[in-house]
């Protein structure tokens, strides 16, 4: 019974955020609070993909440029020839499911920092082919195979924040769905020894495969939702190292491993992102410096310090129905 009422706690609280969230626009809410918002659900969205594969898979992926890429020219090429912009999300995710297979093959031959290393590859070669690639015919808008994504600024502000507040509802389900199911318990396995949940009858493959193609096409769902807003994509940006510093701040800042750390983390790095944007040239360095810091200060972020402290464990406690004792001392 108490299970139920701890659910009961936690469910509610996050109904009522949602319906929050999602009727801010309606309200009336100052477009530059939207753009704050809109940018923290897509960031938050990757980091959490991100958290599934590094914290709870041990797959440190440095490839996800290469999803947010594949995705949003997916979305821009089908809108050249006329296909509308939902369906082009359809078929994003759809590459991107199918990116995530092709390159597993390669990748899960590798392990360790050796898997690092090979994924960090991938989105240079895509950033490089497409830079050469002329994808459709007509004129090229700045440097590279950039291209004006049609009809994107037609879309209202309020359903692009509507589109990413979705994706980022997803990613927190899925990652529910995964952390309580067969699924999370393989992955945990494999994260803290792949070889002894493979003798132990996992598949180590397959597992690997699943978390790693849930987390691209999320992530190059929320790249596409991203770029759509913006109305241009361009590869300098689109494969560029800037979103794999980010997702990777959001997430270690916040704290790895642990569901509340992207949440935290995306929200501060939010905040640096518009308060250095007039910095761009520096922006990489600052966040790289704040990144080295926060490992070497608290190796296991902000949620992860926050978890060891006392107050934490009494509003945990509450939080699953239990009671906390008051004691006085003489």
């Amino acid at each position: 019974m108490r299970l139920n009422d701890s659910k009961i706690r936690t469910t509610i609280p996050a109904v009522f955020l949602i319906v929050v969230l999602f009727v801010l626009p309606i309200a009336g809410m100052p477009q530059n609070w939207l753009l704050f918002l809109f940018v923290f659900f897509t960031y938050v969205s990757m980091a959490n993909m991100w958290n599934l594969l590094a914290g709870y898979s041990g797959l440190i992926s440095l490839c996800q440029p290469a999803f947010i890429g594949v995705a949003a020219y997916t979305v821009t090429l089908l809108a050249w020839i006329g296909v509308p912009l939902y369906l082009g999300m359809v078929a994003a995710a759809i590459v991107s499911a199918a990116f995530a297979m092709i390159i597993s093959i390669p990748a899960f031959r590798m392990k360790g920092i050796y898997f690092a290393i090979g994924t960090l590859i991938v989105p240079e070669v895509m950033r490089l082919i497409f830079l050469i690639w002329r994808p459709v015919g007509g004129s090229i808008v700045g440097g590279g195979a950039g291209y004006a994504i049609k009809k994107a600024t037609e879309i209202p502000i309020t359903y692009s924040y509507w589109l990413a507040l979705f994706i980022w509802i997803a990613s927190v389900v899925i990652m529910r769905l995964i952390l309580n199911s067969l699924l999370g318990l393989g992955l945990a396995a494999i994260r803290d020894n792949d070889n002894s949940a493979a003798s132990s009858g996992v598949n180590v493959f397959r597992l690997k495969l699943y978390s790693f193609v849930i987390s691209g096409v999320v992530t190059g769902l929320a790249g596409a939702a991203f770029y759509i807003f913006q109305g241009y994509v361009d590869p300098e940006s689109t494969f560029s190292i800037r979103w794999t510093i980010a997702i990777m701040l959001s997430t270690i800042l916040g704290g790895i491993n642990t569901e509340e750390g992207p949440i935290v983390g995306a929200a501060i790095v939010v905040f640096i992102y518009f308060m250095l944007a007039k910095y761009a040239g520096v922006s990489l360095l600052i966040q790289g410096i704040i990144l080295t810091g926060i490992m070497l200060l608290a190796p296991h972020g902000i949620v992860g310090a926050l978890r060891q402290t006392r107050p934490y464990q009494t509003l945990l406690r509450l939080a699953n129905g239990g009671s906390v004792e008051l004691g006085f001392h003489k």
